[in-house]
């Protein structure tokens, strides 16, 4: 639980510090190329997050989420055992689906031997922070820290301006933002250090349609507020 708990401090962190440069950033400062970047990212309609989280303790947690950043999203998540939970979230509604692994981890029942099929409908629990282990749509783009240029690189085919964050809060923690350089002020990839922790966030799908839907009837079982998965998720 300290892992996963250290896990979800270090990638709110890299959301919260979303934030970097912008085409044609040439004399501006790097606090500022933050700062118009997180306005740019806030103003976004969907996006999608790639995140790969690796500890020396705690394996591995890889996450694929596409959102509107606000109340419509789906997501699967992934852990190094082999444990994986499908999310899809409209509004007040979450429709969850975990696989063989997880529901194996999560019952403590290793009899446990076919997939699982159906999706469970379960309300939103407003009060969740996410130790639940589902995820939220909502994305925060802040800036605080100290932000520095780091020079010019390329993710994938696209120019960036690498900006790296310090913050006096986080002594051990740095933070790597790479920033189109071109065109829109989006960023296109974070990179987090912090202890015995590296974790990996890329975006891209900017403003695509977001094609987000419940699963069919007939792969729902409603279980009210029940079926929400255990709290201490799987790794």
């Amino acid at each position: 639980m300290a892992a996963v708990t250290t896990t979800v401090l270090c990638l709110l962190s890299s959301a919260v510090l979303a934030g970097c440069g912008a085409g044609g950033t040439g004399e501006e400062s790097a606090g500022d190329i933050l700062d118009e970047a997180n306005a740019r990212m806030r103003k976004l309609d969907s996006v999608t997050v790639d995140i790969t989280n690796r500890t020396t303790s705690g394996g591995t947690v890889i996450s694929h989420l596409v959102t509107d950043l606000d109340r419509r999203c789906r997501s699967r998540t992934t852990w190094s055992g082999g444990s994986a939970l499908e999310q899809i979230r409209l509004g007040t509604t979450d429709y969850v689906r975990p696989n063989r692994a997880y529901v194996r981890k999560w019952k403590n029942n290793p009899g446990v031997t076919s997939e699982q099929k159906l999706w469970v409908k379960t309300p939103v629990d407003p009060a969740s922070s996410g130790g639940d282990g589902l995820t939220s749509c909502e994305r925060p783009f802040d800036s605080f820290g100290t932000a520095k240029k780091g020079g010019t690189k390329h993710v994938g085919d696209k120019k960036a301006v690498a900006l790296i964050v310090t913050d006096e809060a986080d002594k051990e923690g740095t933070y790597t933002f790479y920033v189109a350089d071109e065109g829109e002020p989006y960023l296109l990839k974070t990179v987090c250090r912090s202890g015995a922790q590296h974790t990996t966030t890329s975006f891209s799908g900017f403003d695509e349609p977001l094609d987000v839907r419940a699963p069919k009837p007939g792969e729902v079982l409603s279980v009210g507020g029940a079926g929400r998965p255990a709290r201490d998720t799987p790794r």
